[in-house]
């Protein structure tokens, strides 16, 4: 799995790349495997997770004979049935409660977006160093 990061003024890739890494799992968890790419953005109490590369081999042959609207179809009932596990890692992650969860899939660019609308910015722990940002 190659994650890339957004930055934020909270937590410096931190808390960024944490969000990625759980949905990164939980599509693997749900779908027998994730995405080879995540990133994550934060603005103020917006998240917004994009990923790429999610569709299985059998998904990406049905996208080959045309049959991109039911391979859609399938993922959005993935993406609603993995809500609660989404919203409430991201809950935990963030400190914060999810008002909002959107969910979507571009079958035939294999990219797909989780949104999180949260009651307020994420809180962040004070555990964080000197804002440097992990490596990996």
């Amino acid at each position: 799995m190659a994650t890339n990061e957004s930055h934020t003024a909270l937590a410096p890739g931190s808390l960024s790349a944490d969000i990625s890494r759980l949905v990164v799992r939980l599509f693997a968890e749900y779908t027998g495997r994730g995405p080879t790419k995540a990133r994550t953005t934060i603005r103020d109490d917006t998240i917004i997770c994009v990923t790429q590369d999610t569709l299985t081999k059998a998904e990406r042959r049905l996208t080959a004979e045309g049959e991109t609207d039911l391979v859609v179809t399938i993922r959005r009932k993935f993406q609603s049935t993995m809500r609660e596990d989404l919203v409430g890692g991201v809950e935990l992650l963030t400190g914060r409660k999810v008002l909002s969860f959107m969910s979507d899939h571009d079958g035939e660019a294999d990219y797909a977006a989780e949104v999180f609308v949260l009651d307020g910015p994420p809180i962040v722990e004070a555990a964080i160093d000197d804002g440097a940002a992990p490596a990996g």
